[in-house]
């Protein structure tokens, strides 16, 4: 079959660069590499053998299940309101492609998921990034906008870890006027005093009665599922039914699947000893790390990262901890910066110690 050469051509320089990507099965081996961070994934729940869908919301897909799962996650994550979508992917592409309007402007951190940038490369609003965590260059991103200003951060990195100072993000929005938009994907069900996530975490009644404007949660991190909830305002959710593309025209989760996020929001809600050993899991890490002189990145999440400059040799080191027995993937440039390719280790409530101090003899 013939293919364009454009295609071929991109196909090639991606070889060329040795960050070409491919699938693969992972054989049996120790999960250093999942985002199952809390085990949920491996819990089964009730099957009521209703596995079908016929049509969007709009149209046949709405139900009563999913209706009482959005006023569940509401409740539990303490907003008005929450919207459910397919996947994390689509709840950031259909906020954010939709709610900025043109004239606006949206100021985001420049290591936000390309989820959250694709969103943003749809919408009509003018679109800055700032500076990783430099709040200073935010205000000055804010200083030049026009319109209505939607900052948006993430509560935990994915590629790095670390997560912004949601103090200093309540003052400048304050400030200005400006409203928040948080991905918690990778803080969702480890943060928090029952999993809320990181805007629950730092205890800040602002943050929760009209500073935070939207909070996504995607569902296929810690709470071991799939899909995705916008937490906001009873108009936001109004407006997302009448304006969000991938909400509109997108056919409805099956109802196993509403069921299974349910169960996987009650298992994460009451899972304070998963999440305890999870964090002495992560200190232990870091300890054992600094101790052995293994570099690794700043960070007090469950993802850590160990930099080894190059395509070429971070894949080789990855080769070679997966052939010992530990699942782990290698990030690339141009997903992380060039001189900046890392080995991506996924922390779990489940990892022992003696599988932690094997993973880090491994790296020496």
């Amino acid at each position: 079959m013939k293919t364009p050469k454009s295609i071929l051509k991109k196909l090639n320089e991606r070889k060329e660069s040795d960050s070409f990507r491919s699938l693969y099965v992972a054989e049996d081996g120790i999960d250093f590499y999942s985002n199952d961070y809390l085990g949920i994934a491996k819990l089964k729940g009730e099957e009521n053998g209703l596995d079908g869908s016929t049509g969007s919301r709009l149209i046949s897909g709405n139900s009563i299940l999913a209706e009482d799962l959005e006023k569940y996650a509401a409740e539990f994550f303490n907003y008005p309101s929450a919207t459910l979508f397919n996947s994390g992917y689509a709840a950031n592409t259909g906020l954010l492609s939709c709610l900025p309007q043109r004239g606006d402007t949206i100021i985001y951190d420049e290591l936000c998921h390309a989820s959250i940038r694709d969103g943003i490369q749809l919408s009509k609003a003018d679109a800055y990034k700032f500076r990783h965590n430099d709040y200073e260059h935010l205000e000055e991103r804010i200083k030049a906008a026009k319109g209505e200003v939607y900052i948006v951060v993430e509560g935990v990195y994915s590629m790095d870890g670390d997560e912004p100072n949601f103090f200093f993000l309540n003052d400048i929005c304050d400030k200005y006027g400006a409203f928040l938009i948080v991905d918690e994907a990778h803080s969702g069900g480890v943060y928090g005093e029952t999993g809320e996530g990181l805007l629950q975490g730092y205890e800040c009644e602002d943050l929760l009665k009209g500073y935070a404007f939207a909070k996504v949660v995607t569902f296929g991190k810690a709470f071991g599922s799939h899909g995705a909830m916008v937490l906001g305002s009873a108009e936001l959710k109004e407006y997302l039914v009448n304006f969000s593309r991938p909400f509109i025209y997108t056919t409805a989760l099956p109802p196993s699947s509403i069921e299974r996020i349910q169960f996987a929001i009650s298992k994460v809600r009451t899972a304070e000893e998963e999440r305890l050993a999870l964090k002495e899991n992560i200190m232990f890490f870091r300890q054992a790390a600094v101790r052995n002189n293994v570099k690794i990145m700043d960070s007090k999440s469950p993802i850590q990262g160990v930099v080894i400059p190059s395509n070429v040799a971070v894949k080789a080191k990855a080769a070679e901890l997966v052939a010992l027995g530990f699942l782990v993937k290698a990030i690339l440039s141009p997903t992380v910066p060039k001189g900046q390719e890392r080995i991506r280790i996924c922390l779990h409530s489940y990892n022992t110690q003696k599988e932690i101090n094997a993973l880090i003899e491994a790296l020496l």
